[in-house]
């Protein structure tokens, strides 16, 4: 896993080591600068095919010490053979004494330093860009010279621009485009990488992400919350077969799902689960879902229920849910179900029988949203995947406003109602119980399609199944998730994805 960090926790981290550690600024600056500069050299060439030497680089400076390494970056781009000027950004008056320090220095090496103010169009072409005008610290929307700074460099269209720390105008706690912002083609972190750079639209806005390793002593006491991404090492944690094990072994899946017409749901929910390894899976689900269930997937074990029956009947139904819940060691319940007065019943009789997992999707989510009293049987022992619209429907909040910070969002349900909440968006973002957030970064656009939330529950019910803690299986199975469809994708190519298709890539790769 790696850790992921806000503009204000990097402070933290960043005083420590020079304060606390005593490791000067300045040589912290000095190794950001040639982080920076070398990766941009590599990622130019890369990119265009020609070496940066044979283009003009112009580096936007601000007033602080984001500036100060654009200022380094400038001189040591130079001193490779880079065709290099250096455009300052902001009232001078308010340099930091290490931006002044590094102007001195690129000046006595004959580097042009221009005043953006003074700009007047008859200044040299630039093809690549160097955006050091903001860094970590930005609160507030862009305005002034600042705003025109980054409309003038977005208005240039450099080949490259690479970004210091974060693009300019990027939140680097909630990725919010801050009025304007810089689009990157590479990003340079230092430390740890930001968590703007991980959420849209700061994510869009950030290019290739690099973090960059610049000596910052180990420190993990800073305040707040802690936040993680997967990557491709933690891919080890899926448990080898063992070679003893029988169908038992590796637990009983229960899906809850489906309704006349809509079998898909069931039928994608139970496929992950099997290809993620679960031993034994059964589709609770309405009559006529059974032909198809039977032929789609004869693996499945199927128990029948009418929703006639199950109005007309209810202790009957009662004692049928509560005898399927006994059966399972993992529970998915709400792809497909439609709506209706059984569905209510099932949503409440699942939530009040089961005391395994339970991971809420789809239908089971609206029906907690229509019957708020439902709400009142989540525990702890619940996952909950919602999309936005899932999400505003359950915490009567416009989309926009959970949009404007998805952690937050999470991680405020997580804790009125003690849940696992997996908020699905084009990055998925996990509220664990135990306060950490992981950011699913994994997936790709090719996975907007019909089936994929679906998948994605029995990728989680299929972890509960191998043994992972429901937290852990929450978080991982998002990343898993994320990770088969853009293997799959690699196959399909971005239109062409099925659902089916990632929840046959799980563990491929």
């Amino acid at each position: 896993m790696r850790r992921l960090v806000t503009g204000t926790q990097m402070k933290e981290i960043d005083n420590y080591a020079i304060h606390t550690i005593g490791i000067p600024s300045m040589v912290l600056m000095e190794r950001a600068a040639l982080a920076v500069a070398e990766e941009m050299l590599c990622a130019y060439e890369e990119a265009e095919k020609q070496p940066l030497s044979r283009v003009q680089t112009a580096v936007f400076c601000g007033t602080g010490n984001n500036g100060a390494d654009g200022a380094a970056i400038a001189r040591i781009l130079h001193l490779r053979g880079c065709g290099v000027w250096i455009i300052t950004v902001g009232d001078r008056s308010r340099w930091t004494p290490e931006m002044r320090s590094q102007i001195a220095i690129a000046k006595n090496l004959g580097i042009s330093v221009r005043r953006f103010e003074e700009l007047d169009g008859t200044e040299e072409p630039f093809e690549a860009a160097v955006d050091a005008m903001f860094g970590v610290g930005l609160s507030r929307p862009l305005e002034g010279v600042f705003r025109e700074a980054v409309q003038y460099l977005d208005a240039a269209r450099p080949k490259f621009t690479a970004a210091v720390d974060i693009p300019s105008g990027i939140h680097s706690g909630t990725g919010a485009v801050l009025g304007a912002a810089v689009r990157a083609d590479l990003t340079v972190t230092f430390g740890f990488e930001k968590l703007g750079t991980a959420i849209y639209p700061g994510r869009g806005y950030s290019g290739r992400v690099f973090v960059a390793d610049i000596g910052f002593a180990p420190f993990d006491r800073y305040a707040g919350r802690k936040y993680f991404a997967y990557e491709e090492k933690d891919f080890e944690q899926v448990p080898r077969r063992r070679a003893e094990a029988h169908k038992g072994t590796y637990g009983k899946v229960l899906i809850a799902a489906g309704s006349e017409g809509m079998c898909g749901a069931a039928y994608l929910s139970a496929l992950a689960a099997y290809r993620m390894g679960a031993g034994l899976v059964k589709v609770l689900t309405v009559k006529s879902n059974a032909a198809a269930l039977q032929t789609l997937l004869p693996e499945a074990i199927l128990t029948l229920y009418s929703p006639e029956e199950a109005v007309g009947e209810p202790e009957t139904f009662k004692e049928l849910v509560e005898r399927e819940c006994a059966w399972a060691s993992v529970i998915v319940l709400g792809p497909g179900l439609g709506k209706g007065r059984h569905v209510e019943q099932l949503v409440q009789h699942v939530l009040l029988s089961a005391y395994v997992p339970i991971i809420v999707d789809a239908d089971g989510l609206n029906a907690v949203a229509e019957y708020p009293y439902l709400a009142d049987y989540l525990t702890e022992n619940v996952i909950i995947t919602p999309h936005l619209g899932e999400m505003s429907r359950l915490t009567e909040r416009e989309i926009e406003d959970l949009k404007e910070d998805l952690p937050e969002a999470a991680v405020r349900y997580s804790e009125e109602r003690g849940v696992t909440c997996v908020l699905k968006d084009a990055v998925t973002v996990t509220a664990r119980r135990d306060g950490t957030v992981f950011i699913g970064n994994s997936g790709c656009g090719a996975m907007a399609k019909a089936g994929s939330g679906d998948v994605l529950t029995g990728t989680i019910a299929g972890l509960i199944a191998l043994g992972f803690p429901e937290d852990e299986a929450a978080s991982f199975g998002v990343w898993l998730h994320g990770r088969a469809g853009s293997y799959a994708a690699g196959q399909t190519g971005e239109h062409g994805l099925l659902a089916r298709e990632t929840a046959n890539a799980l563990l491929k790769g």
